[in-house]
C-alpha cells in the first residue's frame, strides 16, 4: 500500500510540474513577442524594489482595510509553505511527519519544539484565513465593492476571483482535517499505520480532535488522509489553475517589480526614432542608428508593445484601484485602467495562441487598438499619473495607453479637431496658443 501511495505522489507530483512549467512556457513566449526595451542595468536598485514592494507589501498599504486583509492571507501562504515542504518530503519516502520524527530520532528537543510551533503558528493563520476569505467573499458578492464589479468584470473575471476564495477555503478544510485526524488518532492510541506524534501539540486541531475519539480508526485514518491527499492536490490544482488566473500576480509580482523603470513615475519616454530626427536637426554631423525592419511610431497590437508593458499585463491582480483611482472613470467616461490592462493580456494570449497553431506570419486582421481598446478609451486619459500611483506591483497602464495614441495620431493621423490645433500650434509658434512667440509676452504690457 504504501508503494502504491508513492508512485502515486510521485506520478501526480510529475504531471503536475510538467503541465505547470508547460503553461509558464507560454506565458514567458508571449511576453517575449514585445518589443525588446532594455529597463535598467542595476540588480541592487532592482532587488530593492521587489523586496519593499513586492515581497513588503509597501504600496499595498494605500488602502489600509484591504492591505490588513491581504496581509493575512499573504503570510499564511508564506509560512504554510513550510508544511507544505513537509507533504512533498513524507509523500516521496512515504513517511508521515518525518521532519518531526528525525528530530526526534536525535533527540534535538528544540526543534521538536520548534516544529510544533509552526505547527500551532501555521494553524492559527489557516484560521484568520478562514475568515478573511468569507470577507473577500462578502465584499466582492454581498456588498459589492464599487471598484470590484466594474463592468470588465463581468463574465470569468467576476467567476475566476470567486473560485480562487473557494480554492483556499477548501485548502484550509484540508488542512484541519489532516490535523484534526492525525490528533484524534495519537489520543486514541493503539495499532497506527503511522508513528504518531509525542506531546500533542496542535493548538486549535487539539481543541476539536478529542470529541473524535470515539469514532471507529479506519474512519480517522480516512480524515486523516482525505485531508493530506486534499491538501496536495489542491496545491497541484492551484499550481496549474494560477497561470489562467489573475492570481498568476503571486509570481510575476516578484519579476515585475524588479523592472520597475527608474526614470519618474509617469514620465513619458521620448520615441528614438523622433529623439534621432529632431538631433540631426540640430548637429549636421549626428548619425542616426539604423532601425531594422519597419519604422512603427507607437503600437497598434500587443506585439507592438514592450516586453515590459506584456510582462505588467499578465502581473495585473485585477484590484481595480487604478480604476478607482482614475479621474477620467470617476467622471462616467469609458477608460478604465484595469480594462486596459485585461484586453492587452487577452490579445497578446490570442496572438501567441495564433502563431504557435498557424506560424509566425499569423494575421486575424484584429488589434487591440480598434478591437479591445477603443479610440474613446484612450482619448479620455488625461496622463495624470494616479493609476501607476495607484498600483500596489508598479504596473503602468498609462505607458500602454500613450503608445495606442502615439499610433493613433502618428501612424492613423486620426486625432481631435481640437489636438490638430494645438499640434500645428506647436510647431509653428512652439507653444500650444495660437500667437506666434514674439506675443508671447505682450500680456505684462497690458498689466501694466
Amino acid at each position: 500500500m504504501q508503494f502504491v501511495q508513492i508512485t502515486l505522489f510521485i506520478l501526480l507530483s510529475g504531471a503536475s510540474f510538467f503541465l505547470f512549467f508547460k503553461q509558464a512556457k507560454v506565458i514567458y513566449d508571449n511576453i517575449m513577442l514585445g518589443r525588446k526595451e532594455k529597463i535598467h542595468d542595476d540588480p541592487a536598485w532592482g532587488l530593492q524594489q521587489m523586496l519593499i514592494i513586492a515581497f513588503g507589501q509597501k504600496k499595498m498599504f494605500k488602502i489600509t482595510s484591504a492591505a490588513l486583509l491581504h496581509l493575512v492571507i499573504y503570510v499564511s501562504f508564506v509560512i504554510t509553505q513550510i508544511e507544505l515542504l513537509e507533504v512533498f518530503i513524507d509523500g516521496v519516502f512515504g513517511q508521515h511527519r518525518a521532519v518531526y520524527h528525525f528530530f526526534e530520532s536525535h533527540r534535538w528537543l528544540f526543534f521538536q519544539q520548534l516544529y510544533y510551533l509552526s505547527i500551532n503558528m501555521i494553524e492559527i493563520l489557516s484560521l484568520l484565513t478562514f475568515a478573511v476569505t468569507i470577507a473577500f467573499l462578502w465584499r466582492r458578492n454581498i456588498i459589492r465593492l464599487p471598484r470590484l464589479n466594474k463592468p470588465e468584470m463581468d463574465g470569468w473575471p467576476r467567476k475566476d476571483a470567486n473560485l480562487i476564495l473557494l480554492f483556499e477555503l477548501t485548502l484550509i478544510i484540508c488542512i484541519f482535517s489532516m490535523n484534526i485526524g492525525d490528533r484524534a488518532l495519537q489520543l486514541k492510541g493503539g495499532n497506527l499505520h503511522y508513528p504518531a506524534l509525542n506531546g500533542g501539540g496542535f493548538l486549535l486541531s487539539g481543541s476539536i480532535a478529542p470529541l473524535l475519539t470515539s469514532l471507529p480508526e479506519g474512519l480517522l485514518i480516512i480524515l486523516e488522509r482525505f485531508g493530506w491527499w486534499g491538501h496536495i492536490i489542491m496545491v497541484f490544482v492551484f499550481l496549474n489553475y494560477l497561470p489562467k488566473s489573475k492570481h498568476l500576480h503571486i509570481m510575476l509580482a516578484f519579476p515585475n517589480t524588479y523592472f520597475s523603470r527608474k526614470e519618474p513615475k509617469g514620465e513619458i519616454i521620448n520615441m528614438p526614432q523622433i529623439m534621432n530626427e529632431v538631433k540631426s536637426m540640430f548637429d549636421d554631423s549626428f548619425v542616426a542608428p539604423e532601425v531594422e525592419g519597419e519604422i512603427k511610431f507607437g503600437a497598434k497590437d500587443a506585439n507592438d508593445l514592450s516586453w515590459k508593458n506584456l510582462l505588467d499585463a499578465y502581473s495585473c491582480t485585477e484590484c481595480g484601484r487604478c480604476t478607482e483611482q482614475c479621474p477620467a472613470n470617476q467622471t462616467g467616461k469609458l477608460l478604465s485602467p484595469r480594462k486596459i490592462m485585461m484586453a492587452t493580456r487577452d490579445r497578446i494570449e490570442e496572438i501567441g495562441l495564433g502563431i504557435r497553431e498557424h506560424g509566425p506570419d499569423f494575421s486575424d486582421n484584429k488589434s487591440l487598438l480598434g478591437d479591445y481598446i477603443t479610440k474613446e478609451e484612450i482619448l479620455a486619459c488625461t496622463t495624470c499619473n494616479a493609476c501607476v500611483e495607484a498600483c500596489p506591483v508598479t504596473i503602468s497602464p498609462l505607458e500602454i495607453i500613450v503608445e495606442l495614441r502615439r499610433n493613433l495620431i502618428m501612424e492613423a493621423a486620426d486625432s481631435p479637431a481640437e489636438w490638430n490645433n494645438m499640434f500645428t500650434n506647436l510647431e509653428n509658434n512652439q507653444a500650444p496658443w495660437q500667437f506666434s512667440r514674439e506675443d508671447g509676452l505682450n500680456w505684462v504690457d497690458d498689466m501694466n
